[in-house]
Parts: structure tokens; C-alpha cells; sequence
């Protein structure tokens, strides 16, 4: 019968292994782009969400309008979390 290892041999022996380094910070364009996507995408994808729900409901762009501030409050709750 094999004796089971414990948690602290475990622990040990994935501490001890080796491990990669880790990648560096991204650079500033890389930080622009991910803000600038996230803007663009949160724009045009919940403001389509409203241009759909006006066709749905026969409303004057009033679904657009809103889904396109959702979609700016979201990125910026987005990027602020992910930058700041």
C-alpha cells in the first residue's frame, strides 16, 4: 500500500518547480487601443440593441440614443476598472 503525500509536500514541490517569468505591463498603445475598442465596441453594440428595440416597439430612436449611453457607461466603467 502507497503512502498518500500531504498537503505540504504538495505545496512544496509546486512552489519549488520552476516557473516562467512574468510578461511586462503593457505599453501605452496597447492601453489606448483596449480604451478605444471598448468605447467603439460598447457604442455599437448596445446602441444596435436599441436601434432593435425601436424597430421592435416603432419608436423614434429613442432606444438608440439610450442604448448608446448605456453602451458609453458601461466602456467607461469597463476601462476604469481595467486602467485605474
Amino acid at each position: 500500500m502507497q503512502a498518500h503525500p500531504n498537503t505540504a509536500d504538495i505545496v512544496s514541490a509546486v512552489m519549488t518547480s520552476d516557473q516562467s517569468p512574468r510578461p511586462n505591463p503593457p505599453d501605452g498603445a496597447e492601453v489606448g487601443w483596449s480604451v478605444l475598442s471598448y468605447l467603439l465596441g460598447g457604442i455599437v453594440v448596445w446602441g444596435g440593441v436599441g436601434w432593435l428595440i425601436d424597430r421592435w416597439l416603432g419608436l423614434p430612436n429613442i432606444g438608440l440614443l439610450v442604448g448608446m449611453l448605456v453602451g458609453s457607461a458601461g466602456a467607461i466603467y469597463l476601462i476604469a476598472k481595467k486602467v485605474g
